[in-house]
């Protein structure tokens, strides 16, 4: 999206707004909002539905501590590492076509994790979800183009898509304690079964763009993905172990070198499948590095909070997930309030003033004691943030896709999540590191200190290890209001572009 970039990613004027059979798709486009609102719900709901449901995999499966961490990690490397590939695949051979095999492969490892006998076979579905996802998501928001005529059709769907990125976070919280505790855990997977099912039934409302008559540049394929997987390697690793881990400086060694042979493939590449022109356009990838940003603060926040609402003030799994629903409201109102506003001023004054209110809720939060009240101080300062973050996503989300060439939106789409994806690993694991140090500066071994005093009824320890823990989560709380602030940093030097005016034919071609 340059400054006077006004349409978003064209669609064929024969094509735009009909259905796949050619019928005027006017009365399918809220069918088809459900389906790609309910795959993406069910792509980033996945990244933490199975936090909760963590305790009870490990006593019912003897999961060794060592091991536990992969339940979720293995999600989330397969999910960042592979979504460049997904969305180069998207572009290729059909956006619809790579989406419905990308909800089927993430429904059939979900019955494969809910019927895991063990955690060989947990942490391979897990994988398997993770694939599946990096071929659904980067369509999913392709789709948006394809599917609604530019203007307020696809400026509402781009806020729903936008409000499910910190949605589902919050609904797998709620869905993961829900299950867990009334039916079992094995129900975190089970549930998208349903779900997967109803999606695939509901793309014949989406409708498929022209494929891009391009082949995939397997060099690009192979040093692209293998630089992502280390990079998603290495931070996880680092959080973990330690950033001077010989093994975790060994994949930042390594994804250094993959990524950057990556890039001199792409520039000489006939068939990119990253085209660098994405990265001429500042509004483009300055949404891309603000979109980072957020998915730091973001899921950092969620991994803290929960933390303390359940070691610190005593939460159940039911509990907290219903402790998250402000922040549901808050990111679904901000969104929809946003979607609107695109039309009338320009992203950075929505972006930006965004930031600004998601910052101040963290600086809140960064206030919490061990005695803190949810309706004075947490429930607040939750609503209060997704209110920001939702007034961040929705330009962020248009401005990655907007201007694209039509055989670069699949590719532009996972950028987009490829930033946040990273953005989150890095975040948490940096913040990770920052909480344990400076609750270990109050008391060496905080959190073992903490259960020790639940078991032995030491009142006053308990005392002790829940002032150290919650000291090093407000630490944590203050570095994501500083990467919120990057995060508006970059909106204020980079993205200049002005309101989004969509033209009178929704298939008109800006070339990036």
């Amino acid at each position: 999206m340059s400054a006077d970039t006004t349409t978003a990613a064209p669609v064929r004027p024969e094509t735009a707004g009909k259905s796949p059979g050619g019928s005027p798709g006017g009365r399918h486009l809220g069918l088809a909002l459900f389906v790609i609102a309910a795959a993406q719900l069910m792509v980033v709901l996945d990244a933490t539905i199975t936090n909760i449901a963590l305790p009870s995999i490990q006593t019912d499966l003897t999961v060794s501590d060592g091991n536990l961490a992969w339940i979720v990690n293995a999600y989330a490397l397969a999910f960042g590492g592979l979504l460049l590939l997904g969305g180069r695949a998207g572009d290729l051979f059909g956006r619809r076509r790579m989406f419905r095999t990308g909800i089927a492969v993430f429904t059939v490892a979900s019955v494969l994790g809910g019927l895991a006998p063990g955690e060989g076979l947990l942490i391979g579905a897990r994988v398997l979800q993770g694939v599946g996802a990096a071929m659904a998501a980067p369509s999913a928001l392709a789709l948006i183009t394809t599917t609604f005529p530019a203007g307020r059709a696809r400026n509402t769907a781009m806020g729903v898509y936008a409000a499910m990125g910190g949605v589902g976070a919050t609904v797998g919280l709620l869905l993961g304690g829900t299950l867990t505790d009334v039916l079992d855990w094995r129900w975190v997977f089970f549930v998208n079964i349903p779900i997967g099912l109803a999606v695939l039934a509901g793309t014949r409302t989406l409708v498929e763009a022209d494929r891009n008559p391009g082949r995939l540049d397997v060099p690009g394929a192979i040093t692209g993905t293998g630089g992502l997987i280390a990079l998603v390697y290495g931070i996880t690793r680092g959080g973990d172990h330690g950033w001077t881990d010989g093994l975790t400086l060994g994949s930042f060694a390594a994804a250094a070198v993959l990524l950057v042979t990556f890039l001199l493939v792409q520039a000489r590449a006939g068939h990119p499948m990253l085209p660098l022109r994405l990265f001429r356009d500042r509004n483009r990838w300055g949404a891309y590095a603000t979109m980072l940003c957020i998915g730091a603060g973001m899921f950092a926040t969620f991994y803290f909070l929960t933390l303390y609402m359940q070691l610190i003030l005593g939460y159940t799994p039911v509990r907290t997930g219903f402790a998250y629903l402000p922040f549901s409201f808050g990111m679904a109102m901000a969104a929809g309030v946003s979607s609107k506003l695109v039309a009338h001023l320009a992203p950075r004054l929505i972006a930006g003033p965004g930031l600004a209110v998601a910052a101040a809720g963290m600086v809140w939060f960064s206030t919490l004691e061990p005695d803190s009240s949810y309706t004075g101080h947490l429930m607040p300062a939750m609503f209060v943030t997704a209110l920001g973050l939702g007034m961040g996503f929705v330009p962020m989300t248009l401005g990655a896709v907007s201007g694209v060439r039509h055989e670069d939106t699949g590719i532009a789409s996972a950028l987009l999540n490829t930033a946040q994806q990273v953005g989150g690993a890095l975040g948490l694991a940096v913040m990770s590191t920052l909480s344990t140090s400076a609750a270990t500066d109050r008391l060496p071994g905080a959190a073992a200190a903490l259960y020790r005093g639940l078991a032995t009824k030491d009142a006053a320890l308990v005392a002790r290890a829940g002032e150290a823990l919650t000291h090093g989560y407000t630490r944590a709380f203050a570095a994501a209001a500083v990467m919120f602030l990057a995060g508006l940093a970059v909106t204020a030097i980079a993205i200049n572009a002005r309101k989004q005016q969509p033209t009178e034919d929704a298939g008109a071609v800006h070339m990036g």
